[in-house]
This record gives C-alpha cells, structure tokens and sequence, in this order.
C-alpha cells in the first residue's frame, strides 16, 4: 500500500502532461498553463510523501 500513492501521483502527473500538450497545440494556453502548474506541484507533493516515508522506514 506504501507505493500506491506515489505511483498514483506519477502516473495522474503523466495524464496532465499529456493534457497538457494537446491544449497547448490547440491553442488552449491557460488551460495548458494550469496543467503544468499542477504536474509540478504534484511531482513536489510525490517527492515529499516519497522523502517522508523514507524517514519513517
């Protein structure tokens, strides 16, 4: 159950990407803008319970 969450979080983190392009190529720049700015704070958020979880072990 320890690596569901961080797999989760990498692969919703691949769908905003992807998201992402498509509104970007179709001209969609806010959307597209909102779309990376949530994949980073994901990926930090990822990071975090990754390195908090470590601590624990």
């Amino acid at each position: 159950m320890g690596e569901f969450v961080p797999t989760a979080l990498a692969a919703l983190v691949a769908v905003l990407f992807a998201v992402a392009l498509v509104t970007m190529a179709a001209d969609r720049l806010t959307v597209a803008g909102l779309c990376f700015l949530s994949a980073s704070l994901l990926i930090y958020l990822r990071e975090r319970w990754l390195r908090d979880s470590n601590v624990d072990a």
